[in-house]
């Protein structure tokens, strides 16, 4: 047998000793790895296939104080995208955009971004996500996926919408209680860590898996959105009537300081509020301030009657004009009224009569009265963007800027506060803080936190308070405020008229101005107290001549609902009852009636209501002259009398309405 050549031998034994020695150093390397370096490198290939996101669970409901629900969260897809993955960017963003409502150009941007997860479209609408799984399905598209999210609705459209506010993405509130609330009503958020592959492209089961463990407070609003409606719908015509270019109405309790309605025109769908501007989501009630005019002079009468300036049936003489610090100021109509009494001038809103009482109280002692009155600061209502409104300084008051203040002008004010004001003298003279939240509950429905009337002060005396009312019910049923006298009923009142300012803040605007009208009652226990404010009329623009009308239309109606005894009658108004959240129907809908022969005359055939919202309801009941209760928020699913009855115009119809489960 040949012996191996001892150079080969040695070069055999080199290569099996290296061979060795790299095994035993791959060996080591391999345990070091699994044992020494294994959890490290563990971690850090867990990291580069899963991505923590920050989910959020459903918001808080809001509810109006009778429990209908005027805000509401539910869980909606949202469309992504991984660019690395989508195989023709152009032909795909052609496709998304007339789905998603966006423009070609900017899906084509977000797929030309260089990352793994790109948004396409936040919080989708159910017909669109529909259609966008329709369209992966037929088109076998790769690279887009779903991920649910809560999403805010607002099933009464633009009802209360400066009030509501909205919510924008990631789940901000950006106005009204959305915004103030935010961080009571919003849901919780979870840090969800989502698996991925190694493109970064979400895995559905992890995605899916979410389930929102626990949901915002939900809170109920001191808000009647039935009183809500009757006053949009009052504001609304009168804006068409007078061509106003903006208006508000207050309606609040002036023993609670509750807001039982708050409206402001122009207005907007929170549903939709990119849609519009901002002026129109301006909640005009706390956000504007502009001169009273008249609707302030009950404060000055107040403070006169308070300081025992003057009596009620002290006489006066009118010649028409008064000069103060060489400043002429007349009588608003130009009139001169000779020797009249005190009653008289509040009646008629005579300038210089206030002017005269004004000055007996002088600047100090009047400028304290307004103050105490809460003129000058926020009121503090659970809402932001509250203006202070603007008040001379005393120190720095000459005689004509008393005798401006006590005609309303050359101040500011909201007309929150204005309201508040004249709800004080409604109120015994007992100034109170005004609330729009009535109480939260947690997710269980279970009792979180109430919240009781914050008296401020008392601003006057009851026996002033009373008195001062007397005069003030004289307004309406005697002087310049008889357009908002209602049949029955007795209120008190007070007109008002006003240049408009200058938005650069010096002087007026000639030929524009701001027409009001407040008022209270009934006298003999005042339930609520409501404010209009129309802003720039078109052609008339008298407070009493185009506001005052516009208060007794709705009261009218409130009355009504509240179910307020007329005085001039034994017998209760029909009870117009509220819905719950979710009205048990506790008796069938009316049955179909087939239509008569022939319709009486003088007579109506009422509609079909069903299925109808409550704007379709309102313009097919308001056009043929019946008069609507609305009952409820949503779809019409009954109505008190039956299709096709003919009744007489006027006829109360009372529509209940139920939301549908968007859950």
């Amino acid at each position: 047998m040949a012996v191996m050549p001892v150079h080969i031998q040695k070069r055999l034994a080199w290569f099996l000793t290296l061979t060795m020695l790299a095994l035993i150093g791959l060996v080591s390397r391999v345990a070091w790895i699994q044992f020494g370096e294994g959890k490290r490198l563990s971690a850090r290939v867990q990291e580069q296939l899963q991505e923590s996101r920050t989910m959020q669970s459903p918001r808080g409901t809001i509810y109006d104080r009778n429990g209908r629900e005027l805000a509401v969260s539910s869980m909606t897809k949202s469309l992504y995208a991984n660019p690395r993955e989508v195989k023709e960017a152009d032909s795909l963003a052609n496709m998304l955009a007339p789905i998603l409502g966006i423009d070609v150009a900017i899906i084509k941007n977000k797929l030309a971004a260089g990352n793994s997860f790109v948004w396409l479209k936040r919080t989708m609408e159910p017909d669109q996500a529909k259609a966008v799984s329709a369209l992966i399905k037929e088109q076998q598209l790769t690279g887009l996926g779903f991920i649910e999210e809560s999403k805010r609705y607002y099933p009464n459209d633009s009802l209360a919408a400066q009030v509501l506010g909205f919510v924008g993405t990631d789940d901000v509130g950006l106005e009204g209680i959305e915004m103030a609330l935010d961080k009571t009503i919003k849901g919780r958020e979870l840090k969800q860590v989502i698996d991925t592959d190694s493109y970064g492209t979400p895995i559905f089961k992890s995605i899916f898996s979410f389930i929102p463990e626990k949901q915002g407070r939900s809170v109920y609003l001191t808000i009647d959105s039935t009183i809500q409606y009757i006053v949009e719908r009052a504001l609304d015509s009168a804006v068409q009537k007078t061509g106003a270019k903006a208006a508000t109405v207050i309606i609040m309790q002036p023993k609670t300081g509750e807001i039982l309605a708050m409206a402001s025109r122009p207005s907007y769908n929170p549903n939709q509020f990119g849609r519009y501007s901002t002026e129109e989501w301006k909640n005009r009630a706390v956000s504007i301030v502009y001169e009273p005019g008249s609707t302030f002079k009950p404060v000055i009468a107040a403070a006169a009657l308070e300081e025992g300036k003057v009596r009620p049936d002290e006489r006066f003489v009118d010649k028409g004009y008064v000069e103060v610090s060489g400043r002429r100021i007349q009588n608003w109509s130009g009139d001169s009224y000779g020797n009249i009494s005190f009653i008289d001038i509040i009646k008629n809103s005579i300038n210089t009569g206030f002017v005269e009482v004004g000055l007996r109280v002088g600047a100090a002692k009047l400028t304290n009265y307004v103050r105490t009155f809460g003129f000058g600061k926020a009121t503090g209502i659970e809402l932001p963007g509250e203006e202070e409104g603007l008040l001379f300084d005393p120190k720095e008051m000459r005689d004509s800027d008393t005798a401006t203040m006590s005609i309303g002008q050359s101040i500011a004010v909201t007309p929150l506060q204005l309201t508040a004001a004249i709800a004080a003298i409604a109120n015994d003279g007992v100034l109170l803080k005004p609330r729009i939240i009535k109480e939260y509950r947690h997710e269980d429905g279970t009792l979180a936190e109430t919240f009781d009337p914050v008296v401020i002060r008392q601003a006057v005396s009851p026996a002033t308070a009373r008195t001062l009312t007397a005069m003030m019910e004289k307004v309406i049923s005697e002087g310049g405020g008889t357009q908002a006298a209602i049949q029955g009923y007795r209120f008190a009142g007070k007109t008002g008229t006003a240049e408009k300012l200058s938005p650069d803040g010096h002087g007026y605007l000639a030929g524009h101005y701001i027409s009001s009208f407040v008022g209270f009652g009934p006298v003999e226990d005042p339930q609520v107290v409501a404010l209009i404010v129309l802003d720039d009329p078109d052609g008339i623009y008298y407070g009493g001549t185009i506001a005052a009308p516009v208060f007794k239309d709705i009261m009218i109606q409130v009355m009504r609902y509240l179910n307020i005894r007329p005085n001039d009658s034994n017998q209760l108004l029909p009870p117009v009852k509220a819905a719950a959240a979710n009205p048990e129907r506790q008796q069938a809908p009316p049955a179909y009636t087939a239509p008569p022969a022939q319709v009486p005359p003088g007579h109506v055939l009422t509609p079909v209501l069903v299925g109808k919202t409550i704007r379709e309801a309102a313009d097919i009941l308001n056009g043929l002259g019946l008069t609507f209760v609305p009952v409820g928020t949503g779809t019409a699913t009954k109505q008190s009398i039956s299709p096709n009855t003919p009744v007489k115009p006027g006829t109360e119809i009372v529509v209940y309405f139920e939301s549908a489960n968007t859950l």
